[in-house]
């Protein structure tokens, strides 16, 4: 049964907790990424700088083709990043370019010659590389950086500053596992990049010894006696019997992981090689995210004169991006005030329309103010007047709306001769079809769809239990009303039209 957690126990690992959270704010992180067609092999190459920069790095940032510098400056700030390893290609080199932020310096570097971490590794006969290496951050070793010059130790102190500092008299030997090797080289004025695995063993004893303090047992099956391996150390390889020199040979002063690493004992420190291997030769150093004035250039060398002059015409350049700048923003300004007084004044005579519609239909309306003793409108006799000629009898109380005046021309009923100007018949004299019409009565006084009616040759038929071509009543209040001479007239709606009553209900109702 295994054993619980004690109280004592969490505290100690939310302790570690906080104090991991504290000092991960308080280190360098570094964004390396790529700008443009770099190819598979260059893309490999920033891939093993990700591995060589962690934990302290985005191993699976995303870059697209869209994205520009600003992007990665904006997404920066909020996630705590302080350096920019910027790779691009041209149809002749590799660059890379070191910034820092958010005000630089950026290190523009050409990288000479490249080995990847892969080709590195398979050169090895036995290498080490694992996992838990890439836990914690390598050591930085500067070599030959103090020599005089600026830009020997603006260098310098750039490659210091992507590495988180140590401090000495608290390191945990058990954290470093890996060491980042940078040497410059005065007289070709190149810096070489390496990267290693670190391995610590005790020195002091023989090879079966060595053997037997290893994790992985010997095999000793052939073997008569243990004393056969303490003593002549057979079946062991070269590569595990070479000797150690003063050169890597030191004393621990802590315990460190691995048999027989004690503390104040002589252990040997070995260096295994894991990549990428890279030869870089600075180019030049520009103030700010590349946009700054150039401190420094290995190729290209100025007077004062020119510095001068460069530097005026720069600030010439500015003054004029400044002037076009206030410039844009006024006439922005002036679009925006006249469009709000275009706005404004479609707003106003929008409102002023609308006040000239309300006034016309204000007059339209009946005055609600008027007395009952005044007499009725003009419009409410010519309406009553045109339903006594177009129905003949006197209309009822209510029928009528007071002020709407009605359907049709109310001159057109007053005229004696409507409809007849020419000569010809009208609509109410024509002598109505033989068993079409369902409205009108045939001639022999019988109408449509009853038996033994002239002309009905429907009369009779049956279909089913159902007579076909019966005639259906309407069996609510009658709304057709026949008028001498004028045919059929719907009282309702006060037209002649037969279709009325199929398409408007209200006439009916």
């Amino acid at each position: 049964m295994g054993k619980t957690k004690t109280k004592n126990q969490k505290k100690a690992r939310e302790a570690a907790s906080r104090v991991a959270e504290e000092t991960y704010s308080t280190v360098p992180h570094t964004f390396v990424f790529h700008r443009g067609q770099i190819g598979k092999n260059v893309t490999q190459l920033v891939a093993d700088m990700r591995r060589v920069m962690e934990p302290f790095t985005a191993r699976s940032l995303k870059v697209r083709k869209n994205n520009v510098l600003k992007d990665f400056v904006a997404v920066a700030g909020p996630l705590g990043i302080t350096h920019f390893s910027i790779f691009s290609k041209t149809e002749n080199t590799v660059n890379m370019r070191l910034a820092r932020l958010p005000k630089g310096p950026t290190l523009y570097f050409r990288v000479a010659k490249y080995t990847l971490s892969k080709d590195v590794v398979s050169s090895l006969k036995r290498h080490r590389m694992h996992e838990q290496q890439f836990s914690h951050h390598p050591l930085l070793v500067l070599n030959n950086f103090g020599i005089e010059g600026m830009h020997i130790k603006l260098m310098a102190t750039m490659f210091q500053n992507m590495f988180p500092s140590i401090n000495v008299h608290k390191l945990n030997l058990n954290s470093i596992k890996r060491c980042v090797l940078l040497n410059y080289d005065p007289v070709s004025q190149e810096v070489e990049f390496r990267h290693y695995s670190l391995k610590v063993v005790p020195v002091g004893m023989s090879r079966g010894v060595k053997k037997l303090m290893q994790e992985k047992f010997p095999n000793m099956s052939k073997l008569e006696d243990i004393s056969e391996l303490l003593m002549k150390g057979v079946n062991l390889s070269e590569s595990e019997a070479e000797q150690d020199g003063d050169h890597n040979i030191t004393e621990l002063p802590q315990v460190y992981s691995g048999r027989g690493n004690m503390a104040s004992q002589q252990s040997a420190v070995r260096l295994t090689e894991i990549g990428p291997r890279m030869t870089l030769q600075l180019v030049k150093i520009s103030e700010g995210m590349g946009e700054g004035k150039v401190l420094y250039h290995s190729f290209i060398s100025k007077t004062e004169e020119e510095i001068q002059e460069m530097l005026k015409r720069k600030e010439a350049r500015l003054k004029e991006k400044e002037e076009r700048k206030r410039k844009q923003e006024q006439n922005v300004a002036l679009k925006k005030e006249k469009r709000d007084q275009n706005k404004q004044k479609s707003l106003e005579g929008i409102k002023r329309k609308r006040q000239q519609e309300g006034q016309v239909s204000d007059d339209e309306v009946e005055d609600p103010g008027k007395q009952e003793d005044q007499a009725p409108a003009e419009e409410s006799e010519d309406e009553a007047e045109y339903y006594r000629q177009a129905v003949g009898e006197e209309p009822d109380e209510g029928i009528l709306s007071p002020g709407k005046g009605p359907p049709h021309d109310k001159k057109s009923f007053k005229s004696s001769d409507r409809g007849n100007k020419d000569g010809r018949k009208r609509f109410g004299d024509r002598k109505p079809l033989d068993g079409r019409n369902r409205f009108r009565q045939s001639e022999g006084g019988k109408r449509f769809g009853q038996k033994g009616g002239k002309g009905n040759r429907f009369a009779g038929q049956k279909k089913g239990d159902k007579k076909f071509g019966g005639q259906k009543t309407f069996k609510g209040r009658a709304v057709m009303k026949r008028q001498k001479g004028r045919g059929w007239m719907h009282l309702n709606c006060l037209t002649t039209r037969w279709d009325c009553c199929f398409i408007d209900a209200s006439c009916i109702t």
